[in-house]
């Protein structure tokens, strides 16, 4: 009798080992907590004396004021929002983005940022400036795989400023949601720069022509100018999140709503975002899909052994009107067994669908 190599043996029990856990690092475990801006987060500019734009602009989130009293310029300025001009909403957006900006204001520990910003790639931390804070050219700041990485820049007495056509790039999962600009005294952004966080001035807050922020400008107590700019409130992306029940299932879910469950034993059922389902089940036999708009399509299919008729299976398709298609589909069967032989020989798989893999170990017997 033949047995499996040693050494084949310790691979697959690795290999098993290896497959059967997973290391998972906790959202969020990576850099500073974040910095919470209340009911502020609804609002894509929210001043504090006044907010005047002249040209197109657009914004996309609330728009607001308080204590003052002065919007202007909206048209031609384009509101994708709710205006909210000294009143109880925009009073309480004033006190939440207070609470943030002395928030990240005492964060303590860091690194000092002597440098202009730009060139730099930079991962999650407080970043505080000595005593400004520039950006010429592009500034990268990467998350490291990590969507809930938080950037936190200070610039506690000071400014902001950005060249003209300077830009932040996110990379390695980064959000926009999750860069703050605590500034301590005005913020200014360059001429047709493309800039990315929230800035939390305590004065004033000016975007140049052209300037682009995914991001909000929240001033507390002065002016917000605007000229011709393009700026959309970040909102952070829903979590993809992944649970492991008793038995080896996994159930996803997948931003925009779409859920995929892995049932032990090889099954997979996908809820479609839209209202479609396909549900695969284990061991290779239907799938069933039903399609938004009514139609459905099921695939069936069947193992057969080497004395059978070759191994099949067929596909229909129904749609919403009524019509079907039916294609023949041939699955071979993953282990067979033959008789009526001098020598009989058993070949059994090991097969691990999920990496693609398949180990195959044949035991022969003599008969006597």
């Amino acid at each position: 009798m033949k047995y499996l190599k040693p050494a084949l043996v310790v691979g697959i029990a690795v290999l098993l080992t290896t497959v059967g856990s997973r290391a998972e690092t906790p959202a969020g475990a990576a850099g500073p907590a974040p910095v919470g801006l209340g009911t502020a987060a609804a609002f894509a500019v929210l001043g504090g004396s006044t907010v005047t734009n002249t040209g197109p602009t657009v914004l996309t989130g609330d728009l607001g004021l308080s204590p003052g009293t002065a919007i202007t310029g909206f048209p031609p300025g384009t509101v994708n929002g709710t205006e909210h001009r000294t009143d109880a909403v925009a009073a309480q957006a004033q006190s939440d983005l207070t609470i943030a900006y002395d928030d990240a204001a005492g964060r303590a520990g860091g690194t000092t940022i002597s440098a202009d910003l730009g060139g730099q790639t930079l991962v999650a931390g407080v970043y505080t400036g000595a005593p400004s804070l520039q950006l010429t050219g592009m500034l990268t700041l990467d998350g490291q795989g990590n969507e809930n990485a938080v950037f936190i820049f200070r610039a506690p007495s000071s400014t902001l400023t950005t060249a003209s056509a300077s830009s932040v790039r996110l990379i390695g999962g980064a959000q926009a949601c999750n860069i703050v600009w605590q500034i301590g005294s005005s913020a200014t952004l360059g001429t047709n720069s493309s800039f990315t966080g929230n800035v939390l001035a305590l004065q004033s807050i000016t975007a140049t022509t052209g300037a682009i922020l995914d991001g909000s400008t929240l001033a507390r107590n002065g002016a917000v100018t605007l000229d011709s700019n393009t700026i959309t409130r970040a909102a952070c992306a829903a979590p993809t999140t992944t649970s492991t029940a008793p038995g080896g299932g996994t159930a996803t879910t997948v931003p925009g709503g779409g859920t995929a469950t892995t049932v032990p034993g090889g099954g997979t059922a996908t809820t479609i975002p839209g209202g479609g389902t396909a549900t695969t089940i284990p061991g290779g036999g239907s799938t069933a899909s039903t399609i938004p708009g009514g139609g459905t399509t099921t695939t069936t299919a069947r193992r057969t052994t080497a004395s059978t008729v070759p191994p099949g299976g067929t596909t229909s398709t129904t749609g919403p009107g009524g019509g079907t298609t039916t294609d023949t589909i041939v699955r071979h069967p993953l282990a067979s067994t033959g008789t009526g032989h001098g020598r009989a020989e058993a070949v059994s798989g090991l097969v691990l669908t999920g990496l693609g893999l398949s180990l195959l170990a044949t035991r022969r017997r003599r008969v006597r």
